[in-house]
């Protein structure tokens, strides 16, 4: 999906992974992050949403909960970490990592309420009564006040399958009823996803219905003489869109893949954010006249298409394409057009998200003045790998 815009705009970072590999320092099944690109991406960033008043959260699923380059980015001037799923707060927080959202993708277990809560967390996302009134006993055996977000949705929004979630508008009135009774919780925020997503046809990131059922919560909540101080609109946050939602009154967004520069917009390669990440993997094998490269870094939704092949690792290129791959297997090869000679470096450029993958992480320094070192070395559930460089 990004082989052209990685080339166009970092074929620095394609040259010192395959420089890596080379050397043994990096394995097959690799995702290369470049480090100074993405600070640099993180800084557009912050300076964009300065300029319109929203608030940066950091996510790090895309980046395998890598703690290392989370830290990094926050020092930067990223409002804390967003943890879509319990684990990965879990992660963070033992890694010293300042955990600002949760709860938004998935809920937090009966079993964390109370860590959550002390931890001091900026804001929790709930989309059940069960789970308000569960916050609001820890928080108040803790004598503690917890600010809380409803995700809420309307009928024909649009929801990914597993991520079926959310107070309706219908309901809207009565759960806040309910929340006024409670003591421990006070709610603050309002959000949805996804607010924007990438439409092929016009080539532009585009509000969806679910921006517009977000706004009509917040509508009702203010004629209520409700006080809303976090609008949070995820999904496609980046240099190019937050202008946009700007204008719809978003308070706060949460970027991911355009600290990589691999949002869809870039697939051109032409926007503010440039590509800072690669998969690096290695021809196993050859069957029935096509070549097969170590897998694990598969990605069902990545539009994964095409490849770049480096013969006998020499400095000449091939580009091929990736053949169908049955997405109800394993991943364990990923199989190329043509034969190539075993041991070939394969560089591959496409949406991901590391942490569901089994791929390392390869957090890279000093590319672009040709003196690539290996700064860190994390698996995909953000753990540091045995024999890895750490600062």
């Amino acid at each position: 999906m990004f082989i052209k815009a990685l080339k166009a705009q970092n074929p620095a970072l394609i040259q010192a992974a395959r420089t890596l590999w080379q050397q043994g320092t990096i394995l097959p099944d690799t995702w290369v992050i470049d480090v100074d690109q993405v600070m640099e991406n993180g800084r557009r960033l912050l300076d964009v949403a300065g300029r319109y008043g929203i608030t940066l959260y950091l996510m790090t699923k895309q980046l395998g909960r890598n703690p290392w380059l989370a830290n990094k980015l926050i020092a930067l001037g990223f409002h804390g970490a967003v943890a879509v799923d319990f684990k990965e707060a879990r992660t963070l927080r033992n890694a010293g990592v300042a955990v600002s959202h949760v709860g938004h993708l998935v809920q937090i277990p009966q079993s964390q309420m109370d860590q959550n809560v002390m931890a001091s967390t900026d804001i929790i996302t709930v989309f059940s009564l069960e789970k308000i009134k569960a916050i609001s006993a820890a928080a108040r055996r803790n004598h503690y006040v917890q600010p809380i977000m409803l995700k809420v949705f309307a009928e024909h929004d649009r929801l990914y399958p597993g991520q079926e979630a959310g107070f309706s508008l219908a309901e809207l009135d009565k759960v806040v009823e309910v929340i006024k009774t409670l003591a421990g919780v006070q709610l603050v925020g309002l959000t949805h996803f996804p607010c924007l997503l990438w439409d092929d046809d016009t080539r532009q990131t585009l509000p969806t219905p679910n921006l517009h059922t977000l706004l009509q919560a917040r509508d009702r909540l203010a004629a209520q003489g409700m006080t809303i101080t976090q609008i949070n609109a995820p999904s496609a946050s980046s240099c190019s869109t937050l202008a946009l939602l700007a204008e719809y009154g978003v308070t706060h967004a949460e970027p991911g893949h355009a600290l990589t520069g691999t949002i869809p917009a870039n697939q051109y390669g032409d926007q503010p954010e440039q590509i800072a990440m690669l998969y690096l993997t290695e021809v196993s094998h050859h069957f029935r006249g096509n070549s097969y490269c170590f897998g694990g870094g598969y990605y069902r939704r990545g539009h994964l298409q095409n490849a770049l092949v480096y013969p006998a690792n020499s400095c000449h290129e091939v580009a091929t394409r990736l053949l169908p791959v049955d997405e109800s297997s394993i991943d364990y090869h990923l199989p190329l057009a043509e034969e190539f000679p075993v041991g070939s470096p394969v560089v591959m450029c496409y949406r991901t998200q590391i942490f569901v993958t089994r791929s390392d992480v390869a957090l890279v320094t000093g590319i672009h003045s040709g003196k690539p070192v290996l700064a860190a070395l994390y698996d995909s559930l953000g753990n540091p790998v045995s024999g890895g460089v750490h600062e």
